[in-house]
């Protein structure tokens, strides 16, 4: 199996692989994104991906205004936004269970 059909039958199980261990998962986590750009609501605390952690105070189409500071507000495009944690100061989406010791 020397032959383009023996490379054909090399490169296809790679090409699989590929798809699983990088391209789905990419477009899973991208999709998770999308999803939680989309569900941004007024009062949700948000990282942003510098690393600032401020206050959602408004949301418009494609930006959103957060406080960083007493008073400071930025606009900020809602892409860059990482991470919507909850109340608790908790991301939303860790499942772990913070437990008192």
């Amino acid at each position: 199996m020397a032959g383009p059909f023996g490379t054909l039958i090399f490169f296809v199980p790679v090409i699989i692989l590929f798809y699983f261990m990088l391209i789905r998962p990419q477009q899973k986590q991208m999709k998770a994104h999308r999803e939680l750009v989309a569900g941004l609501k007024r009062n949700d605390t948000v990282v942003l991906s510098n690393g600032m952690i401020g206050k959602v105070t408004r949301v418009e189409n494609d930006e959103a205004m957060v406080e960083i500071a007493q008073g400071v507000n930025v606009r900020v495009v809602k892409a860059m936004i990482t991470t919507v944690r909850d109340r608790t100061g908790v991301a939303a989406n860790d499942t772990k269970q913070v437990s008192k010791a």
